[in-house]
């Protein structure tokens, strides 16, 4: 199923890792090339954004990582994530849900979380060595399996059939190869444009939390670099890099 130059080509499946991105990094140590990709059946370890946990269950999901060999400025990791991003939105659209993104990377569908990303990376001389990109769905799996308070749904619960987990990772791979060129080529611009079209984020009131900083306002803006803009009061504005969003109502 893979249409991909190089995503995927070196291709890792595991019954059980720990981390699909601590198996990337690990192969990225030991000369792994560019596009190299693992994929397990379950996690025992794995995380998301910010330390969190990321519930693995098997024979449900899909935990895929992707190591990328990049000329790139280490400033410039954090448009990688985006651009993984709008590659599974647009995954899980194909697969047809009405999915949307929450800044910086979560994807959503009616306010339920589909799908993460999480971007780690090494740098040398003040640029990217490599970077992994790590890209969980929840695919078949059910509502049984999710804690109380936990808002997620699945590509199945969306639409009432189960989904071929191993399409769903070619068409990542090869949404997230195309953008990964068109980024080479014209740079951050027509990722952030799509990224703009996808978000449910943008247009709502939101409180921004990074540490003790708290930020609320409308987002009003993603900037060239892939910060939140959120005018707080009118005419004021402020740039949001990192954090977490509660979106409060559009």
């Amino acid at each position: 199923m893979l249409t991909t130059r190089d995503l995927g080509r070196a291709l890792f499946l595991y019954e059980t890792l720990s981390s699909t991105n601590d198996e990337a990094a690990r192969l990225a140590q030991a000369g792994g090339s560019h596009g190299t990709t693992i994929i397990a059946d379950t996690q025992t370890a794995g995380r998301g954004r910010r330390g969190r946990t990321w519930i693995s269950p098997p024979g449900v999901n899909l935990y895929l990582s992707v190591l990328l060999r990049l000329t790139l400025p280490a400033s410039r990791a954090p448009e990688l994530a985006l651009i993984a991003a709008v590659a599974a939105c647009e995954t899980a659209r194909e697969a047809g849900v009405a999915a949307t993104l929450k800044w910086p990377n979560d994807v959503l569908v009616h306010g339920k979380k589909l799908s993460g990303i999480l971007c780690e990376m090494a740098a040398s001389g003040g640029n990217v060595a490599h970077a992994v990109i790590g890209f969980g769905m929840n695919v078949n799996v059910t509502e049984t399996a999710f804690p109380s308070d936990l808002h997620a749904t699945s590509l199945t619960l969306e639409t009432g059939h189960p989904h071929d987990r191993m399409r769903i990772a070619a068409q990542f791979l090869h949404r997230f190869e195309s953008w990964l060129d068109l980024h080479a080529a014209s740079g951050f611009a027509p990722i952030r444009d799509r990224w703009c079209t996808l978000a449910s984020t943008l247009g709502s009131e939101v409180t921004v939390r990074d540490g003790d900083r708290v930020v609320a306002g409308r987002a009003i803006d993603l900037a060239a670099d892939g910060a939140l803009i959120v005018e707080t009061a009118p005419g004021l504005r402020e740039r949001v890099s990192a954090g977490d969003v509660v979106e409060a109502r559009r």
